[in-house]
């Protein structure tokens, strides 16, 4: 799953490059407040989830092709396009800021504009119903920040919350299916979640594997790769190293296909299981897990999750 614009509507690809900073596009833009730089995420703009970025590749083109960014039918509002890999003369044009997020301003970006038609700002502005500005990621790298199993950490990731890489298994969300099935009519878990299912784009990750056999294996695994071959444990491919458990908050609560967010499901379902067990965030739920990536390479569906090594993440 690619989500171009930070917390915008994510795309499912049966293949994906992946750099050092993640799944190539993967949050390479966001949203940010104009009065101070700060990004905005459907935390408390949930109908950005309606947002819908797309990747228009160009071969031919010397910027790689398009981001095509599209609004809901009934806004009213048109579709418009900006360079998908914008060069050094593009950016020299555009305004250079420091973008703020989770109480740090040290993420370079450039305000992104539009050859015709009405400017990325305008739009999202009217959207959104407050001055912002859609940003993309400067070449200025951005340090991850350290965990407790790795206090040295070096990789680098675009406007990701904070890791290149979300994993998680669909066991996991099964069980946590399972959790809201029993908590209907507790804690305010409505009626209608006895029969709708949680679909898992609600927990924004990059990739989704299956077969473990239990849920949360990815709580216990520290070190896996991705190959096309199950047989080829030998063959060069990216180590994934997971360092550090997800700690969720109320994002996976907004419903993806509505951008209405509910009262209650899942947050307060995975706060009855599934808290304490970041060290860092001993008082929020965790589902899924962060990584980061050794070298570059290409990922597709259906490929085997080689795991190298287990210990408690």
């Amino acid at each position: 799953l690619v989500h171009p614009i930070k917390s915008c509507k994510g795309t499912s690809v049966q293949e994906a490059n992946y750099t050092l900073e993640g799944l190539e596009h993967d949050r390479k833009w966001c949203i940010v407040k104009a009065e101070n730089n700060q990004v905005v995420t459907a935390r408390e703009a949930s109908k950005m989830v309606l947002i819908h970025p797309r990747i228009i590749p160009e071969l031919s083109s010397p910027e790689g092709g398009l981001l095509e960014v599209s609004f809901p039918d009934d806004s009213g509002l048109e579709t418009f396009s900006v360079p998908l890999n914008p060069g050094e003369d593009t950016l020299r044009k555009w305004q250079n800021l420091d973008v703020e997020l989770w109480a740090k301003k040290d993420i370079e970006g450039y305000i992104c504009e539009t050859v015709t038609g009405q400017s990325p700002s305008t739009l999202l502005s009217e959207y959104i119903g407050y001055p912002v500005h859609l940003v993309v990621k400067g070449p200025r790298v951005r340090i991850c920040p350290p965990t407790l199993r790795f206090p040295k950490l070096d990789a680098p990731s675009y406007f990701q919350d904070g890791y290149p890489l979300l994993l998680m298994s669909e066991e996991s969300v099964n069980a946590v299916q399972e959790r809201i099935r029993d908590m209907v009519g507790i804690q305010g878990v409505g009626e209608k979640w006895e029969k709708e299912e949680l679909v898992v784009e609600r927990f924004r990750p990059n990739i989704v594997f299956k077969g473990a056999g239990a849920p949360f294996v990815e709580d216990v695994i520290t070190e896996l790769s991705i190959v096309s071959d199950r047989d080829a444990l030998d063959a060069p491919a990216s180590i994934i190293h997971l360092v550090s458990k997800c700690a969720r908050c109320l994002l996976p609560n907004v419903d993806t296909v509505t951008g209405v967010r509910d009262n209650a499901v899942p947050y307060k379902v995975i706060m009855n299981f599934r808290k304490g067990l970041d060290p860092a965030r001993r008082g929020a739920p965790c589902v899924g897990c962060n990584g980061v990536l050794t070298r570059e390479g290409v990922v597709k569906v259906g490929d085997w999750v080689i795991v190298r090594k287990m210990g408690i993440v």
